[in-house]
């Protein structure tokens, strides 16, 4: 069905032919606040996520990438429109059904690690598996662990582990279950630059090598210059997208950045 995209979504780029979408918005609106304080972090925004694609989300501060990824990965609720993992509508899931979407099909990475420091590498990998009373496939688990290059590390607590293996902990963490997607917020804003690359080319390779689609908000033009595509966000929308980007492309699109749309009303 051929959707027709409103004014104030006209540069809304990202809506390509259909294919096989891991993710979707459409129409959707975030609204905080109301009369004189309300603010539109998203606005009328449709979007299509294809699967098996690595794809970055940049912008100004307060240009809406963050609530992107929140509301594509159910973490919060949507102002009006639908969002959609597959084949499922997030926005008619009641909170229990929300909360096993996400345990089953969606992987998170945060800034913070959030590991549990009394639990080995291995522990905290397959911990939340274990809470959902789920055991890893284990061949699965040995490619997961061989990607992450943590096969001497495994026995080890957090503390004893630098930053980028922590993160390659969480990063597994994220894998082990086999979600549909997996969402990364700012992945490598608490790591050295060495252990930053280290964290996006194993990204990088989860897309290309076992299939994953990945969708990672972040600040770092060379962060986005290791994804195959980048949306760029402004005033709540999609004003551009780039493929196949450069560090360097990424760079001089955020330096020259003005925003395409315009405001309805």
């Amino acid at each position: 069905m051929t959707e027709t995209i409103p004014a104030s979504a006209a540069a809304d780029l990202a809506v390509p032919t259909r294919t096989t979408a891991a993710a979707r918005l459409e129409h959707v609106s975030k609204v905080y606040g109301s009369g004189d304080t309300k603010v539109f972090a998203l606005d009328d925004v449709s979007v299509e996520l294809e699967a098996g694609r690595f794809t970055a989300v940049m912008g100004p501060s307060g240009s809406g990438k963050s609530t992107l990824l929140h509301c594509l990965s159910g973490l919060d609720s949507v102002t009006a429109g639908h969002v959609w993992i597959g084949d499922a509508d997030l926005t008619k899931l009641n909170d229990n059904r929300l909360t096993k979407l996400r345990r089953d099909r969606l992987g998170f990475i945060f800034q913070s690690f959030n590991l549990v420091p009394t639990l080995t590498a291995l522990e905290n990998i397959t911990l939340p598996m274990a809470i959902a009373g789920r055991r890893p496939d284990p061949e699965w688990l040995d490619r997961v662990i061989d990607t992450v290059g943590l096969r001497q590390r495994l026995g080890h607590r957090p503390a004893q582990l630098s930053g980028g293996q922590q993160q390659r902990v969480a990063c597994a963490r994220a894998l082990v279950a086999r979600p549909d997607l997996i969402f990364a917020d700012e992945p490598t804003g608490n790591l050295d630059s060495r252990a930053g690359a280290e964290i996006l080319r194993f990204l990088r390779d989860c897309v290309h090598d076992l299939g994953q689609t990945v969708v990672m908000v972040t600040h770092d033009p060379a962060a986005a210059g290791y994804s195959d595509q980048v949306l760029f966000l402004a005033d709540g929308h999609i004003v551009d997208r780039m493929a196949d980007p450069s560090a360097d492309k990424v760079l001089r699109r955020m330096q020259n950045f003005e925003p395409t749309t315009t405001q309805e009303g």
